[in-house]
This record gives C-alpha cells, structure tokens and sequence, in this order.
C-alpha cells in the first residue's frame, strides 16, 4: 500500500500549479472564453429572432398571397359576370334588331304584294277595256263614228264596274 500514501510536498506543489494555472487561466483565458461564448450566445440568439422574423414574414406573405388570390378571384367573377351581361345585352340587341328588320321586310314585302295586286288589277283592266273596246266597236260600230267616242264609252262604263 505504499501506493496510496499522501505526500504533503506534492500536495502543496499541485496546489501552487493549480492556482497559478488559475490565475494565468482567469487573466488570459477566461476574458476571451467568455467574449466567444458570449459572442456565440448573441449569434445563436440573432439567428433565433431571424428565424422568427422569417417565420412571421412567410406568415404575412401567405396573408397576402391568399388575399391577393381571394381579390383575384373576385375580379375575375366580375368579369365573368359583366361579360355575360354583355353577352346577353348583345344577344338581345340583335335580337330586337333581327324583330326590327324581320318587321320592315314582311312590311316592304305586303307594300310588294299590294303594289303587284295593283299593277296587276291595272293590267287586268287595261286588257278589260281593250277587249271591251273591241267588243263595242263591234256592237257600236254603227252608233259610234270615232274610236274615240268607243273610249269614253268603255272608261265610263269600267268606272260603273269596280273591281276588287
């Protein structure tokens, strides 16, 4: 057992090297550990708050985005909504003016029609005094002496008869 046996001069000199070791440590060491540690704490903490800067940015920029989308789409239905409504305006626009031309053509078609029935009626009677004339040049010949007295026998009597 003389392995364990305390010497007091080793004991004194481990205790001078080791408050000397102390002192060197706290005059040199401890000022530059400190300030690293320090300066390590102040990045960890700046790299905290960045994070939390970044964070509540993304937060704000997922706001916005969703608010930019949510006016987005609001525009959009507006559009879509005032384009219908143009389309329907245009639809009944042209509506109305296909009624407008469809009218005007079915009335220029009756003015058409009656103009015809009358060129016609004037043709028909045109070709009732000729034949009357003719008839009554036969009948009256010997009554009449000119063709001309024939004429105003048969105007006269196609002005008795009227026809539709």
């Amino acid at each position: 057992m003389d392995l364990i046996k305390p010497e007091f001069g080793l004991f004194f000199w481990q205790t001078i090297v080791f408050l000397v070791l102390l002192f060197l440590m706290a005059k040199f060491a401890w000022k530059p550990i400190l300030n690293s540690v320090k300066d390590r704490e102040d990045s960890i903490n700046d790299a905290l708050a960045s994070a939390e800067n970044a964070r509540l940015e993304m937060k704000n920029l997922k706001a916005n985005n969703e608010k930019l989308l949510k006016e987005a789409r609001e525009e959009r239905d507006i559009m879509i909504k005032e384009a219908r409504q143009i389309k329907e305006k245009m639809i009944a626009d042209a509506s109305g003016e296909a009624e407008i031309k469809a009218k005007s053509m079915i009335a220029s078609a009756q003015e058409a029609i009656k103009m015809e029935k009358q060129a016609a009626l004037n043709e028909i009677k045109t070709q009732v005094a000729s034949l009357s004339i003719e008839i009554a040049e036969k009948v009256v010949s010997k009554e009449l002496t000119s063709k001309e007295d024939h004429m105003k026998l048969v105007d006269s009597m196609l002005d008795d008869v009227k026809l539709n």
